[in-house]
């Protein structure tokens, strides 16, 4: 009895330790089947972007290294520079054609698309500065043709490749932008990060050769003050030139370097942001773009824009004329760029706090939808105000431990102060713009496919159908409309019943309202910040930079450390001007 007893215990010992093994081998089973899940699902995208965003940046990283060997080392010359990038860009050309091809042959597939990546009106100003990039191509071939028989045929070849990828791109850029590839993920990946770091390099390449030229026009500046120890390149061929143009077009080309590196840098934005919508799922929800624009009230704002305008030519007229002239006239210019430049920055600074204070009085909820343009938006302004902050504090401590006192030393401090100031204040009010919830009715992109109307007039329906027919109250268990006979049909217009009390809605367009107080003043303000981040931008882009002629910072930090700063800091800065006037634009529009 012990012994069965003992039996049927070992059985069931045996029993239970063999349902134990089966249930934690099944346990084993699904927790296999979720880490290949996990690993079939979101990692193979991440990888994509990983191995994409390395291969663009070790590119960029290639091609900075080679300018830099082109300063130092006399093997490493520009044409050799130029056949890179010339491949990178036929590489880009091969990319988008077999891009737009594939989208031809699919274009009666549904494409999805993100209306925020960009606007008719960015992509008319980039065709603008691609115009300009055009002409500055033509020169660049003009130039080519009166000293070929000295220079490498690399820079002949460079401006057509160029052209035509300016061209190509253009048209990408207007019709496949907004795309949201779904197909051919990884391929599709490389193809945009390549495209973005061909951009950021030719973006760099002419932010470096623009920097050369107006370091060797300080230093002749100098020269002529009195400086001797200084070494000016000279970067004419060894050969006369065949024909009467060269020099117009030599010195044309740095009018239009600055043209020629904002569009550069806009459409390596804008890729990054098709970059990131690869493989995205759109909100429907999300995905819409406001009404017209409405103007009424617009006076004081372009005014003041306009005045600002006018006021930045004539600084810039005088400042050029008359820095290279005596020393006082030299000082008198820079005085001159500072107090206008406090001037505006006060004038900025109040727009912006304006602004602020309004939305802070005004309790709307923050927008928190997922929109990778406006997100890379608020990180481009804040990113490249490092720039100008680093130059204008180091301003500050140049002025501050000056031993020499100037008649420009105290506006110099006020002016970095208030850089500082203004583009914090202008960064917040721009970032609270557009992570505001819009109060009005939205329409979704006209690219995008309609939603199902809730009014329609049914021609496409069978003829009884040829009335107005409420879709939003047809469900299959009311059903509101009995057809009898075919001669019944043929004569009657059938609509829904509806009860008083239910919210009718109406057929008509929406009359458009006039702006409130709140609303005109904002436009106002963004209107004036455009035209005087426009203002900001011209002065140093076409040579009124008094960082390098005032000599305080130079003194404090020596020829070299002061000379880099500057070649860092302002590419930067002009590439914040011209971001928030687009920014501000889209401000805007949603106000």
């Amino acid at each position: 009895m012990v012994e069965h007893s003992c039996l049927d215990s070992q059985c069931l010992n045996k029993y239970c330790h063999s349902s134990s093994s089966s249930s934690s081998s099944e346990h084993d089973k699904k927790m296999f089947a979720k880490l290949k899940l996990s690993l079939s699902g979101d990692y193979p995208r991440k990888n994509g972007e990983i191995l994409s965003g390395q291969y663009g940046t070790n590119l960029l990283l290639l091609g900075v290294a080679m300018m830099l060997a082109i300063q130092g080392d006399p093997a490493v010359r520009e044409e050799h520079l130029l056949a890179f990038v010339t491949c990178l860009m036929i590489l880009q050309l091969i990319w988008m054609l077999w891009y737009m091809l594939v989208r031809d042959r699919q274009k009666n597939t549904r494409t999805d698309k993100d209306v925020h990546a960009t606007t008719c009106w960015i992509r008319g100003g980039l065709t603008l500065l691609a115009v300009l990039s055009l002409i500055m191509d033509a020169f660049r071939i003009g130039y080519y043709i009166g000293y070929q028989s000295c220079v490498s045929a690399v820079l002949g070849v460079y401006p057509v490749i160029h052209a035509t990828h300016t061209i190509t791109q253009v048209h990408f850029l207007w019709f496949h932008i907004k795309d949201v590839i779904q197909s051919f993920e990884t391929f599709e990946r490389f193809g945009v990060i390549h495209a973005v770091f061909t951009n950021l390099l030719l973006w760099c390449n002419g932010v470096m050769s623009e920097a050369e030229h107006f370091l060797n026009n300080h230093k002749s500046r100098l020269f002529a003050l009195g400086y001797e120890n200084l070494t000016i390149m000279h970067t004419e061929p060894d050969c006369n030139c065949t024909t009467s143009t060269c020099s117009l077009f030599s010195r044309s080309l740095f009018y239009l370097y600055p043209f020629n590196v904002e569009y550069h840098i806009f459409v390596s934005a804008m890729l990054f942001v098709m970059w990131k919508n690869i493989g995205r799922t759109v909100d429907l929800s999300s995905n819409k773009k406001r009404l017209a624009t409405k103007i009424q009230g617009l006076h004081v704002g372009p005014i003041l824009g306009l005045l600002a305008l006018a006021g930045t030519i004539g600084v810039m007229v005088v400042y050029v004329t008359n820095i290279e002239e005596s020393f006082q006239t030299h000082n008198s210019a820079i005085s001159m760029f500072y107090i206008y430049g406090i001037a505006m920055l006060a004038f900025m600074c109040c727009a912006g706090s304006l602004g602020l204070l309004i939305y802070r009085v005004d309790h709307m909820p923050p927008d928190t939808s997922k929109n990778p343009s406006r997100q890379l938006d608020t990180e481009l302004l804040c990113g490249s105000s490092i720039g100008s902050w680093l130059m204008s504090w180091c301003s500050i401590v140049a002025v501050v431990g000056a031993n020499s006192n100037p008649p420009f030393r105290w506006t110099n401090l006020v002016y970095s102060l208030l850089v500082v100031l203004e583009k914090y204040t202008q960064n917040l009010f721009i970032v609270e713009s557009l992570y505001r919830r819009q109060e009005d009715g939205e329409r979704e992109d006209p690219e995008l496919p309609a939603p199902p109307e809730i009014f329609s007039v049914t021609s496409s329906l069978a003829p009884p159908y040829n009335g107005i027919i409420n879709q939003a109250y047809e469900t299959p268990d009311r059903i509101c409309v009995s057809l009898e006979t075919e001669e019944e049909e043929s004569r009657q217009v059938y609509r829904c019943p509806r009860k008083p009390s239910e919210v009718s809605l109406s057929v008509r367009n929406e009359v458009n309202q006039p702006l409130n107080i709140k609303s005109k003043v904002l436009k106002n303000i963004a209107v004036f910040l455009i035209m005087s981040n426009i203002s900001l931008w011209i002065l140093p882009a076409f040579g009124c930079r008094p960082q390098y002629d005032n000599g305080l910072e130079q003194d404090t930090f020596g020829y070299s450390t002061w000379t880099t700063i500057l070649n860092f800091a302002i590419p930067l800065n002009l590439f914040y001007r011209i971001h928030s006037v687009a920014s501000l634009f889209e401000v805007f529009r949603r106000v």
